[in-house]
């Protein structure tokens, strides 16, 4: 009977000690952190990210992060990543692409740390890169501005002239071409990610040339707002910028990044992370368009969803010749496709922008 009893103690206490195992197991969380370039709350680039951020806290119960925002490009950025490390914090997105040296440099002397670098190429054992095919939802984009504009002349306010932003400008003008081969796009460089009142200004210029629609690279929707004032449309971007401006705003070129982090931060954790490129398009829910616009009539909604569901399916590549360059030059021959390396890297405009290139 003693030795019942001795046995039942000890059963009760490995008992004890397994929840109590399991329970510091559960606190147990990996520490995540994000860097923003703007404001979280910025209505684009930014608050897209953020957004995603939640989105992995809402979805990974093990997972805490924290954030932080407006940090400049360049050595700035650096020192708040090493923060980070010396902070005990196991997993690090940089979401900016002026960020790309600073990650590489912090992740050559923190290899026990996991770095995702947003838009960038550079890579490490333990620092990889991601991106999508966000000129799929540039192309959609522009299919509508080119059936919606009546003065065929349509302002692009853009942020830097790095190939990202060049792919995204050809794809909305192969859009628009496809549709409207009299439409031209007509593009203002900020050499900024985010500067509402420049982004304003470009705008007001568009509209004073006879623009009808202002497309915005940028990262907030500033000028969608001058757009609605003068009672013209705009495009947003990064999120649907329908809400700042309910009247002008025709559709949204979009990101989902919580997908993305869920599946970093499981791959983390069950061991599987590897450094490496991510580069997908919508087939996946990384990038889409936002909702139309109740000014968007049905005709175009359904030539633009048809292609949609093409490209979902893979049937459709909007980089696929015959392309011409703005000079009026064959440069993709009729049935050929623009390799991804010539996509990631791409630096001329193709028919139909009106703009240059600074190098």
């Amino acid at each position: 009977m003693k030795k019942l009893k001795v046995l039942v103690v000890i059963l009760m206490l490995v008992m004890l000690v397994s929840i109590l195992v399991g329970v510091g197991q559960a606190e147990e969380k990996i520490k995540v952190a994000f860097i923003y370039v703007g404001p979280h709350n910025d209505g684009g680039w930014s608050q897209a990210h953020d957004e995603g951020r939640i989105y992995l806290e809402e979805k990974l119960p093990y997972v805490e992060t924290a954030y932080s925002e407006t940090v400049p490009e360049g050595a700035p950025c650096e020192k708040v990543i090493r923060d980070y490390c010396n902070q005990g914090y196991k997993v690090i997105f940089t979401t900016s692409f002026g960020f790309m040296d600073p990650t590489f440099n912090a992740a050559k002397d923190y290899p026990d740390v996991i770095f995702e670098h947003c838009s960038g190429y550079k890579t490490l054992d333990n620092l990889g890169n991601y991106f999508g095919r966000i000129y799929q939802a540039d192309y959609l984009s522009g299919l509508v501005a080119g059936m919606m504009t009546k003065s065929n002349y349509i302002g692009f306010v853009a942020p830097f002239p790095i190939p990202e932003v060049v792919r995204e400008i050809d794809a909305f003008a192969i859009g628009m071409r496809e549709v409207n081969p009299d439409a031209e796009v007509h593009v203002i460089w900020l050499n900024s990610w985010l500067d509402p009142v420049q982004e304003a200004n470009a705008a007001q210029t568009f509209l004073a040339n006879g623009a009808d629609i202002i497309a915005s690279g940028m990262d907030t929707p500033a000028s969608l707002q001058v757009a609605e004032k003068a009672g013209k449309y705009g495009i947003g971007y990064d999120k649907d910028m329908a809400a700042a401006a309910p009247k002008a705003c025709l559709t949204s070129r979009i990101w989902h990044w919580g997908l993305y982090y869920v599946q970093v931060l499981e791959a983390v954790r069950a061991g599987t992370w590897k450094a490496g490129s991510y580069w997908k398009g919508m087939e996946t829910g990384l990038v889409e368009l936002a909702p139309y616009g109740p000014m968007v009539p049905q005709n175009v909604r359904d030539y633009v969803d048809k292609r949609k569901q093409e490209i979902i399916e893979g049937k459709f590549e909007c980089f696929t010749g015959p392309l011409y360059d703005q000079n009026g030059k064959l440069t993709v021959k009729e049935g050929e496709e623009i390799p991804d390396a010539d996509k990631l890297s791409l630096q001329w405009f193709v028919e139909g922008v009106i703009g240059t290139i600074p190098k």
